[in-house]
């Protein structure tokens, strides 16, 4: 029989040498200046949210990114789809939303339909030539086959703001602005945009606000597990161990995203808080499950020592324990090779949770509680020897 306790040092050991390269980079988060360190994206940071579609074809995140740099926006770029259709999802600091005075309707590049474009801003009249070839006014405008050019397509030369065939949803490019600036950027290196799928600007406030409560969501997440799991096995320890374990899944999560986002500059998103709570719920699952067998053995094996019906409980349990981790990994890794890139990171925080969970719920956890058991029945006998002399 394989002993898993009595080798609970090593997975100790193991623990640390995993946790430690995290924690350093983690501290070094607030003192590096945004060099080392987690990297925080606009929902946590603030700033604006583009999500745009390209008439002719979608470019390189790399080469968006070089627009970004040429203007001295700091961000990041992603692909993402939806259908057939593929968007670029530019997120930088906050620049403002200044969409031009024309919104072009997608159905006014459906081929066969007719559009009858609003009045002009600037004046209430339409000029149309009269018999004499004077123009005269006319106190309401005549139905055009087409639409006057926009302002915005007015702003830049040759660029017709006009949707694809088959979009939808109504367009607001920019005119004016720094928004404005960066579209012209991306439209004379890539082509017109004829879809603007997302825009969103995140203030400050909201951003500070969303950091709140992800941290109060991760505490209460952790105070209502260690209350049920204390008072369902009427242990108080065995709630500790289950945080204990719970606090090692975190740390070697956001711990890799630190080491990942100082090198390749990973972000952490409001899906990640998500993703994190799933990672806690997914651990404490297997915990739950290994605590539960040790209780029935207390019981049916009463007389052995502790740290044996601990071990005869985890062997019990491990099939179950790594069957469920490994099916939910299985589809985790399909969605992180061939799922959207919006969530991919949302889906590579899961991966790592999840087989650190399962980890620390097996070897951690387990041990833990062995270890604490063993020191509170050396502590009493010192008591008892104590008391006797």
């Amino acid at each position: 029989m394989f002993d898993i306790v009595g080798k609970r040092r090593w997975f100790y050991i193991f623990s640390a040498l995993i946790m430690i390269p995290g924690l350093i980079f983690i501290v070094l988060t607030p003192f590096s200046d945004g060099k080392a360190g987690l990297r925080f994206s606009v929902d946590f940071t603030g700033g604006t949210v583009w999500e745009i579609h390209f008439r002719d074809g979608t470019p390189p995140p790399n080469e968006v990114h070089e627009v970004l740099d040429e203007l001295g926006l700091p961000g990041s770029v992603a692909i993402t789809t939806a259908g057939e259709r593929e968007y670029v999802l530019i997120r930088t600091e906050q620049i403002g939303l200044q969409p031009g005075p024309s919104q072009i309707p997608a159905q006014s590049a459906s081929p066969g339909s007719s559009v009858s474009p609003a009045p002009s801003a600037s004046a209430g009249a339409s000029a149309s030539p009269g018999p004499s070839g004077s123009p005269s006014a006319s106190a309401s405008p005549a139905p055009s086959a087409s639409p006057a050019p926009s302002a915005s397509a007015a702003a830049s030369p040759g660029v017709s703001p006009s949707p694809s065939p088959g979009s939808g949803g109504i367009i607001g490019l920019p005119t004016e602005g720094e928004l404005a600036r960066l579209r012209f950027a991306l439209e004379e290196r890539f082509g017109p945009i004829d879809e603007v799928r997302q825009e969103a600007n995140i203030g400050p406030v909201i951003s500070s606000e969303l950091a709140q409560q992800a941290i109060l969501l991760l505490i209460f997440g952790s105070v209502g597990i260690l209350g049920w799991m204390t008072f369902r096995f009427q242990d108080f320890r065995m709630g500790m161990t289950a945080i204990a374990a719970l606090v090692h899944d975190v740390i070697v999560v956001v711990g890799i995203f630190a080491i990942l986002g100082t090198f390749i500059g990973l972000e952490i998103d409001a899906l990640f808080v998500t993703a994190m709570l799933t990672v806690i719920g997914f651990s404490v699952h297997d915990t739950i499950v290994v605590f539960d067998r040790v209780r029935e053995n207390r019981i049916r094996h009463a007389g052995e020592p502790f740290a044996q019906i601990v071990n005869h409980s985890l062997l019990q349990t491990l099939g179950r324990s790594l069957n469920t981790s490994l099916t939910t990994v299985i589809v985790l890794l399909a969605l992180l090779l061939f799922g959207s890139e919006a969530i991919r990171a949302f889906v590579f925080a899961m991966v790592i949770g999840i087989i650190s969970g399962t980890y620390s719920s097996i070897f951690n956890a387990s041990a833990l509680l062995v270890t604490w058991h063993e020191w509170d029945e050396r502590r009493r006998q010192r008591q008892f020897a104590t008391a006797r002399r």
